[in-house]
């Protein structure tokens, strides 16, 4: 199992968001399994020919996600990310809903407001 990440110097987006977007892809596919320990920062930024900085912000950002986990000298690691998804969209969903009853509104407009947001995202369409 191996990283296989394509830096375009030609592409309109910064090479850190070009390695946080591939990484995460395959972490998501699962082409990188939960437990894949990455290469260290220095590590992959010398086979990319990119500043460790640009790595490093590249994982923070990934950590930030819950797409990856650093434990300590052990390494970084891919995340359980559908966890660690599900547990911040839960998270948010109980700000949301605790907000919205201070705000007084209803139950059924609290639903409504998502699933305009959600619509508005992700497209048109029927129900969400």
């Amino acid at each position: 199992m191996t990283l296989n990440i394509n830096i375009d110097a030609e592409a309109s987006g910064a090479p850190y968001e070009q390695l946080r977007a591939q990484i995460s892809e395959q972490a998501r596919s699962g082409a990188l399994p939960v437990g894949h320990r990455l290469p260290t920062v220095r590590g992959l930024a010398e086979r990319l020919g990119l500043a460790a900085n640009t790595v490093a912000k590249a994982y923070r950002a990934l950590e930030a996600d819950g797409v990856i986990e650093t434990r300590g000298r052990n390494g970084t690691f891919v995340a359980a990310a559908g966890d660690a998804a599900a547990r911040e969209a839960a998270e948010a969903a109980a700000v949301y809903a605790a907000r919205v009853r201070r705000l007084g509104l209803s139950r059924e407009a609290a639903v409504g407001v998502v699933e305009d947001a959600v619509r508005a995202v992700y497209g048109g369409g029927g129900e969400v």
